[in-house]
């Protein structure tokens, strides 16, 4: 998991670093979702439904749709953090 940061005691750049960071991971997040969406379209029109075309790609999904969530959390305490440095 990741792990917490305490983002009071980074500088403005650090923050602004970390801001960057947290906003390509859920660029990378929403393209990995996407190409899992296209895994499962490709094998149901393939194989039909079959256990390695829907429950593999819906865990993975999942897993990352979570780990999304909690780097929408951090990004919201990291721009708060920024304002406040402002």
């Amino acid at each position: 998991m990741l792990s917490k940061k305490d983002y009071s005691k980074l500088t403005l750049e650090e923050l602004l670093t970390e801001e960057q960071k947290v906003k390509r991971n859920g660029t990378y997040s929403a393209g990995f979702i996407g190409i899992l969406i296209g895994v499962m379209i490709y094998g149901v029109g393939k194989n039909g439904f079959g256990f390695l075309a829907l429950a593999i790609p819906l865990f993975l999904i999942s897993v990352i749709y979570k780990n999304s969530q909690l780097q929408k959390q951090n990004l919201e305490l990291i721009q708060t953090e920024i304002s406040l440095k402002k």
